[in-house]
């Protein structure tokens, strides 16, 4: 049976950024070695970006049709996105569309799928970010107006009962924002802060929305409420541990 590897991510357009990606598909890769392999970017408009610098990067729609050329019996896609929101509901809606052209092909699961996962994902922050006297983590997730934003909440929750009380999940475009987390930070007297991207890459909103110099990035709100503010500029998909996530949601769907 030949099979076709496909890995979907969002995408970036920060050349820095890229490794995050491109490690997670170097462990997926070693997952199913037998596959032939290829990958997809949801994003239009990093694709846009992309085709502007002169690489082609195929949507999740060009990558289907490009493999129905008769060459694969079955297509294995593990999606690098971290929730069931509106990405993943555009890309099963895509492979519903495809099943008709492919004898066999199957669509993995979202990085946080389970609270088994936020468990794994909070233990492995855990180790990776152990607590520091007076210093909060803050992780910054992306944020979706979709119902699936709970798992933000969910996250912290489950590093509350961990007794990591000093963890807190905050997004971009979703609830909790930066400035609902400020006096939550005050009111236990931490002094100093680490943000820490949790998204799998660490692209603009890392180095823009966190660790940016203009007046409403999280370094910038921090610091002026006294806080000392340390930066990681590391995406979670650098992770060893994330890695073996994924690997873990693709050995579940072959």
């Amino acid at each position: 049976m030949k099979t076709a590897l496909l890995c979907v991510s969002f995408g970036t357009s920060v050349p820095a950024a890229r490794k995050s990606i491109t490690a997670v598909e170097d462990a997926l890769r070693k997952e199913l070695p037998q596959a032939d392999f290829f990958h997809a970017y949801t994003s239009k408009t990093i694709r846009r970006r992309l085709s502007e610098q002169g690489e082609t990067v195929w949507s999740m729609d060009e990558a289907l049709e490009k493999l129905t050329d008769g060459s694969f019996d079955r297509i294995v896609i593990q999606p690098t996105h971290f929730l069931y929101g509106l990405e993943y509901e555009n890309l099963r809606a895509s492979v519903q569309a495809a099943r008709i052209h492919f004898p066999e092909i199957t669509l993995g699961i979202p990085l946080l799928s389970h609270i088994r996962d936020l468990q794994a994902l909070a233990e492995i922050l855990s180790e990776e970010y152990p607590r520091e006297a007076n210093n909060c983590l803050l992780l910054m997730g992306h944020g979706t107006p979709h119902f699936s934003d709970v798992v933000y909440p969910a996250m912290q929750t489950v590093f509350h009962t961990m007794g990591r009380n000093d963890v807190f999940v905050v997004t971009v475009d979703g609830w909790q924002d930066i400035t609902e987390v400020i006096p939550q930070l005050k009111k236990q007297h931490f002094t100093s802060a680490r943000t820490v991207p949790m998204m799998l890459v660490a692209g603009d909103h890392a180095l823009n929305d966190m660790a940016g110099d203009q007046p409403d990035s999280w370094k910038s709100c921090l610091t002026r409420e006294g806080f000392r503010v340390e930066c990681v500029m590391q995406g979670l998909g650098m992770n060893p541990g994330v890695q073996q996530m994924y690997r873990q949601h693709l050995r579940g769907i072959l």
